[in-house]
């Protein structure tokens, strides 16, 4: 298990002083913690969860500025594919938004963490969401509040290359340059992979740094498990430059648990007793390294 005095004493560094060993051994003690949501909710989708997780990890520790005694200043974060919300529950309960103890009531009834995240149970969130394709327009919204509020905060908005596949993303793609909301970022799981199987055989995307780049967007593409690439990703998006800017990160679903990486079956199915074991074991193999 993730020793809880060195977490502590990674989240009391100051964000320049949290090194790339610390982000590795957070982001896979939040991999154990989806592996165990997950598997006592006996449902959810661990596969993309699991290859966010370094990206997740990054924005809470290094990148957001959270504020909530000044939201004129604070950054916002919208998350678009809302069945991956076991890392953003796992992300926020790191950083002491959400008590730990509260991550194993995920997905039962009654629970402020429900499969597909909701404002209504739980206020600390920006969005609700779970309807795939809408993210973009709401971040599109959002954005325009912001500039109308005068809001000096950036707005980070995670989307699926799999929910690409819906025209909605891309009308909203086309009205976030059109106002040039240049403090909205979108950054997508480019992991290629969605329920049906490869994001390339159910539909075809193309490139998506072409068309981003068609419809006005600055693109840059990343290694989603390289913490360098995402850390200078995400400080190249801060930078206002008059245009959004999306960040193509490429993943690997179900990253450092052997037997889900890579394998569409994992994009929605919850790991058994057996499986559960043998996912915790590979990653308190992982952790041990650090």
């Amino acid at each position: 298990m993730a020793d809880t005095q060195k977490i502590k004493n990674i989240i009391s560094k100051n964000k320049a002083e949290i090194t790339n060993s610390d982000l590795a051994y957070c982001a896979n003690k939040l991999r154990m913690d989806i592996v165990k949501m997950v598997h006592l909710a006996a449902s959810g989708h661990p596969g993309g969860a699991l290859g966010l997780a370094d990206i997740f990890c990054t924005l809470y520790l290094k990148v957001l500025n959270l504020d909530t005694q000044k939201p004129e200043k604070s950054d916002r974060f919208l998350l678009s594919n809302g069945h991956v919300c076991a890392i953003q529950y796992a992300a926020m309960s790191l950083v002491g938004i959400i008590p730990e103890e509260e991550l194993w009531t995920f997905r039962k009834l009654g629970s402020r963490l429900q499969g597909h995240p909701s404002t209504k149970y739980l206020p600390d969130l920006y969005n609700s969401s779970g309807s795939l394709g809408q993210g973009l327009s709401q971040a599109c919204g959002a954005g325009i509040g912001m500039r109308l509020q005068n809001f000096t905060g950036h707005l980070f908005i995670g989307i699926s290359d799999g929910e690409c596949q819906e025209g909605m993303t891309w009308e909203a793609a086309m009205s976030i340059a059109h106002y040039k909301l240049d403090h909205v970022t979108a950054f997508v799981d480019y992991n290629h992979i969605q329920i049906d199987g490869k994001v390339e055989d159910v539909m075809n995307l193309g490139s998506l740094s072409e068309k981003f780049s068609s419809f006005g967007w600055l693109t840059r593409t990343a290694n989603g498990h390289d913490f360098n690439e995402i850390l200078s990703a995400f400080e190249w998006a801060k930078k206002r430059e008059g245009t959004p800017k999306v960040i193509l990160f490429e993943n690997t679903l179900g990253k450092n648990v052997s037997f889900m990486e890579n394998q569409p079956k994992w994009h929605g199915s919850p790991p058994d007793k057996a499986q559960y074991e043998l996912a915790i074991s590979e990653l308190e193999n992982i952790l041990s390294q650090y």
